[in-house]
């Protein structure tokens, strides 16, 4: 067949993208079962031979309270400074609750084009299928840690003599701000994700990029020890900060956040969102030979 001739209806030409092209959403509407087979994959390799199984998903977030609890909370004064009634521990719990989803998802999103070599080289769909089930797969640990939360808001009064906190009418808005951290993670791991396809010393940096976003985000410390409203906005550009505050005051019926701290974050989200889905798809072309 010369290239002169017409395909055959049966026979589909794929050429790669050139330049910088949006999203085709009805390509990956298509594609909507091997996002959800990939997703649940992704969801039982993180437990499989392992011998606590999801069980892990509680002694991590647990463990982490405890530390915060010791050394920020009681050692470091924290505890007295969160301008609250809500005890110390169940502030670093909620605010772990989208932490630790934002985390997970930004570590395996920005490795889930390597991680996946074998299936980007031989078959086609559409790659942004792999970082979006990567992050999705994380939502696993939010179902875990809110179940969690509940558990100890309950027996904390029982056990501890705390007092007794119930979430206000604002809890409907948990689901916005999981999909908040959810895109968050994503903004962020679709570039990590098609740099490291280049250049893979992205890989040892992500260790490095997690632990210093925990210390800038008040996840064991409140966001209100920054006093001052232009810091606030520049604190702002993390966009976990007001994820974070939103969590403590949907869950816990804390102080509602900043809410022009809170437009920062969302434009953060949208602007890395929109380039890092451009960039994503320009170096898309180049994933298969070079990955």
């Amino acid at each position: 067949m010369t290239p002169t001739q017409p395909l055959p209806p049966e026979v589909t030409r794929i050429r790669p993208s050139g330049g910088w092209r949006a999203v085709d959403l009805r390509e990956v509407w298509r594609y909507r079962e091997l996002l959800a087979f990939l997703t649940l994959r992704d969801i039982k390799l993180r437990y499989k031979q392992t011998a606590l199984g999801v069980a892990w998903a509680v002694i991590q977030p647990l463990l982490n309270v405890v530390v915060a609890t010791v050394f920020f909370g009681n050692l470091g004064g924290m505890a007295g400074r969160t301008g609250t009634d809500v005890p110390y521990a169940l502030l670093t719990l909620a605010a772990l609750v989208p932490w630790q989803l934002f985390s997970y998802a930004l570590t395996q999103s920005s490795n889930s084009l390597v991680a996946e070599q074998r299936l980007i080289t031989k078959v086609y769909f559409p790659r942004l299928i792999v970082p979006v089930a990567s992050v999705l797969s994380g939502l696993v640990d939010v179902a875990v840690t809110l179940a969690l939360l509940v558990v100890v808001m309950v027996a904390g009064p029982l056990l501890f003599g705390w007092p007794v906190v119930v979430p206000s009418a604002a809890v409907v808005a948990v689901p916005a701000l999981v999909l908040f951290a959810v895109l968050a993670a994503l903004a962020v791991g679709l570039w990590l994700a098609a740099l490291n396809v280049q250049y893979r010393d992205i890989r040892y940096t992500i260790p490095f990029l997690t632990q210093f976003w925990l210390l800038a985000t008040p996840v064991m410390y409140p966001a209100g020890i920054v006093q001052d409203a232009r810091l606030r906005l520049v604190y702002g550009l993390n966009p976990m900060v007001g994820v974070v505050e939103g969590f403590r005051w949907a869950l816990l019926g804390t102080a509602a956040p900043d809410w022009g701290m809170m437009g920062v974050s969302a434009a953060v989200v949208v602007a890395l969102l929109t380039g890092g889905v451009f960039y994503f798809r320009r170096m898309e072309k180049t994933f298969a030979d070079v990955v």
